[in-house]
Order: structure tokens, then C-alpha cells, then sequence
């Protein structure tokens, strides 16, 4: 089966409301190939390597959670850049891609996609931060912090980046921001949460989780960006009757 370009761009748009978010970077199309839809590859980030794996599976559309042309970068297309680009165009491929709107669906999301991969209870967005969705919060009921952590650990496959005790207490009430989200810290501390996830650690996220008395986990950004994607690919499969394939290319980060 295949599908026209613009129906899955319709479709794509409807459920994940680009429109709704203020992003770093273009939503939907962002290299056009192919008029006519009929195998779509997913993955995170479009590395030359997933490009590459795209063209070995013979697919005509690439639909990512990181794609190109990110506020503050270059406008020129050369080197590393022009290497992806020129791959694209040479195999008339189109490459999609959603950021924050993927993080932040309440069905589909990166956000949601790990929290019930943590067998989180009573999910639902923090309020407090806008747009909703891009934090989450979920009750782990009163679990000590390393049986939590081997818990995230196993969620997203791999050793944890860091781990940061915020003192004594079991772990209750988390809050989550997959990939970059450390800096929600203390936007979760405010919101009530006991424990805060995310992908990356900075500096100063050690020290606001000692002070503030809150655990900080770092599962890795590519690691916990991973739900969106696969679900995302997975849903268009069922709906729209075409062959969708999630391809995970590694990542330490």
C-alpha cells in the first residue's frame, strides 16, 4: 500500500500540532523526495548512518525526531551537512522531521513513551510548564532510588549517565524531560516531584538536586528519545496501511 506525500504530512500534522509549539527548528517536511508514500523508515536523529540504513531498506521517506536546519546553526550547506543532503536528493528521499511536538504528544510522545515504560501511575503533564507535555509526571509509589534507577536503566537498555542523590527519601513523585531537558529541574522541584528524569546532566543539575533535596537521573538523550519515534512509525503503520520500520542507531549520548 502507499499513500500520497501530502495525506501523511495531513496526518502527521493532525496528531502532533506543530502549530501549537514554539520550536528550534522546522516541523513536517523539511527535504522533499518522493510524491508517493509507500516505506518509511523511523529513527532519532538523521545521522548519515540512519540515511545510509534508509537506503539499504530501499525506503522513500525518513521520519525523525532531530532533523536539520536548527536555529543558530549555519545556513550553508556544505561538509557534513551537504554529505546527508546530497544522500537525500539522490535517492529522492523525503526526510520529515518532529521535535518538540513528538516530545511533548500525549499519546505518541518521547515524554509519555517513558513514562509508562517506568510503570509510572496517574501520568499527566505538569501544568506549570508550558507547553504541556513537554514535562510529565507520573507516582512510582515509595521505591529507594537505586531499585529506581536499575528500573530507568532497564526501561531505556543501557547504564544510566548519571545517578544524583538528593538525599534519604524513596522515591515517589517523578517528573520527566527526555533528551536535553536537565534545566526543567527546578521547574519539577517547584511542581513537587521527588525525583526528575531526563537524558543529559549539566554541571550545575548536581549541584540544584543536592541543595533542593531532589534525585536527578540521566538515562542519555538518544536512549530516552527513542519511545517517540517508534510509536510515532508504528501508528502511521496501522492507520494509514504502509510499511513502516523503526531503525535504532546507537548512541552513548
Amino acid at each position: 500500500m502507499s499513500v500520497s506525500r501530502s495525506e501523511l504530512l495531513d496526518t502527521l500534522n493532525t496528531w502532533l500540532r506543530p502549530q501549537d509549539y514554539q520550536d528550534y527548528c522546522p516541523n513536517g517536511l523539511q527535504v522533499e523526495g518522493q510524491a508517493t508514500i509507500g516505506h518509511i523508515v523511523t529513527g532519532v536523529t538523521a545521522s548519515q548512518a540512519l540515511i545510509d540504513a534508509a537506503v539499504e531498506r530501499g525506503a522513500d521517506t525518513l521520519l525523525v525526531h532531530h532533523g536539520y536546519f536548527w536555529k543558530g546553526e549555519s545556513a550553508v550547506i556544505t561538509g557534513m551537512k551537504y554529505q546527508r543532503i546530497k544522500r537525500l536528493l539522490a535517492h529522492d528521499m523525503n526526510l520529515i522531521a518532529y521535535h518538540l511536538p513528538l516530545d511533548g504528544h500525549p499519546e505518541l510522545g518521547n515524554n509519555i513513551g517513558l513514562a509508562r515504560a517506568l510503570s509510572l501511575k496517574d501520568i499527566q503533564p505538569v501544568t506549570q510548564i508550558m507547553p504541556q507535555g513537554i514535562v510529565y509526571q507520573g507516582l512510582a509509589g515509595n521505591v529507594e532510588l537505586d531499585e529506581f534507577a536499575a528500573l530507568l536503566s532497564a526501561a531505556v537498555g543501557r547504564n544510566l549517565v548519571a545517578k544524583v542523590s538528593g538525599g534519604g527519601h524513596q522515591v515517589q513523585r517523578v517528573a520527566l524531560c527526555t533528551g536535553g531537558g536537565q534545566s526543567f529541574i527546578d521547574a519539577a522541584c517547584d511542581a513537587g516531584a521527588d525525583t526528575f528524569i531526563s537524558g543529559e546532566i549539566s554541571e550545575q543539575t548536581v549541584h540544584v538536586a543536592r541543595e533542593r533535596g531532589i534525585h536527578y537521573l540521566a538515562a542519555g538523550h538518544h536512549a530516552t528519545e527513542r519511545f517517540g519515534a517508534r510509536a510515532l512509525g508504528e501508528a502511521l503503520a496501522q492507520t494509514l496501511n504502509i510499511n513502516v520500520e523503526f531503525i535504532d542507531i546507537d548512541s552513548p549520548a
